[in-house]
Parts: C-alpha cells; sequence; structure tokens
C-alpha cells in the first residue's frame, strides 16, 4: 500500500508538470517508451532495486539509453527516481500517470474480450457505441480469450457487460436454478 501512495505522489509530480507545459500526450508517450525498453531487458528492475550498485552507475545506464531522447524534465524525472531510489516503482508510476492523463483529456480504456480477433469494421463500430453511451473518448484494448465461445466482454473502470455465450449460458443457469 505504501509503495502505491508512493508511485502515486510520484505520477501526481510528473503529470502536474507535464500538464503546466501542455505536453501530457509526449510525456505520456516518453514515459511508456522508458517503460516498455527497460521491460524488454531482463533482470532490469533488480539491477535497480540493488542497494550495492552505485547510484552514479544507475545514472550512467540511463545516460546511456536516454539522454537526449527524451525532453529534459522526463529525463532528469528518471534521474530523481534513482537518486531517491523509487525506480522499483517506475512501472506503477507510468500506469498511473496514464490513468491520471487519460481522465484529464477525457478518455477512458475499454478492455474488450473477444473469442477470435475482431475487424476493423466491429471494432470502429463498438468503439462508437460505447463513446454514444460513456459520452466520452473511447480507447479500446483488445484481448482474446476462446473459453469465451463467441460475443464480447466489454469493461470499462469498475464496470462489466458481459454479451459472451458463456455469460449467457451461465445467467440461463443461474434463471433456471432459481426455480427448483
Amino acid at each position: 500500500m505504501l509503495n502505491l501512495q508512493l508511485a502515486r505522489k510520484y505520477s501526481s509530480a510528473i503529470f502536474e508538470l507535464a500538464q503546466e507545459e501542455d505536453q501530457l500526450v509526449p510525456y505520456g508517450e516518453q514515459l511508456r517508451g522508458v517503460l516498455d525498453e527497460l521491460a524488454a531487458v531482463p533482470g532490469i528492475w533488480s539491477y535497480f532495486g540493488n542497494p550495492l550498485i552505485q547510484r552514479s552507475d544507475k545514472k550512467a545506464l540511463l545516460a546511456k539509453l536516454f539522454e537526449g531522447e527524451l525532453s529534459g524534465n522526463v529525463y532528469h524525472f528518471l534521474l530523481l527516481l534513482v537518486d531517491k531510489r523509487r525506480m522499483a516503482l517506475y512501472p506503477a508510476i507510468v500506469e498511473d500517470f496514464e490513468a491520471l492523463s487519460n481522465e484529464a483529456r477525457g478518455i477512458v480504456i475499454a478492455d474488450v474480450t473477444t473469442a477470435h480477433g475482431i475487424g476493423d469494421a466491429q471494432r470502429a463500430r463498438l468503439k462508437e457505441r460505447l463513446e454514444a453511451v460513456t459520452g466520452k473518448d473511447v480507447k479500446l484494448r483488445l484481448h482474446e480469450d476462446p473459453k469465451i465461445i463467441g460475443g464480447v466482454i466489454v469493461r470499462i473502470g469498475d464496470k462489466r457487460i458481459d454479451g459472451s455465450v458463456t455469460g449467457k449460458l451461465a445467467a440461463l443457469a443461474d434463471e433456471l436454478m432459481a426455480y427448483k
């Protein structure tokens, strides 16, 4: 819980800075890009979390990877995390920053699960319908799960719409059991 609170403080700080500079999208892209690159390196979080490795060495690695590639504030934010021994929180910081950014820009994320992939036309229609229902810009994150047999399950925040065959069968079974 403490780590989530710390991550929230750091993400709020970089979010406020990005908002002041009207750079929410570029900062978000840079933060996500750094996370994706670091996550591709096996053992990187252990490296940053190891207290026996000098901070200067960790900063040198970040400089080698990202200096000149990122805006000054994002790059210095990474260095601050190393100084404060908070790099282990970086994935949570990025996730929280993205949530704050999406909220500020009126965007909601819809996790869409289908048994098989959906085509572009279906994706566009689903996005359009979800935008009409929510009144916000919707970004779809697509997932596949053959266990749902057919249909679609949509999760936006804490709301879940289950239009899957498996979900309908379960609802029918519950209804039939209620008549016993």
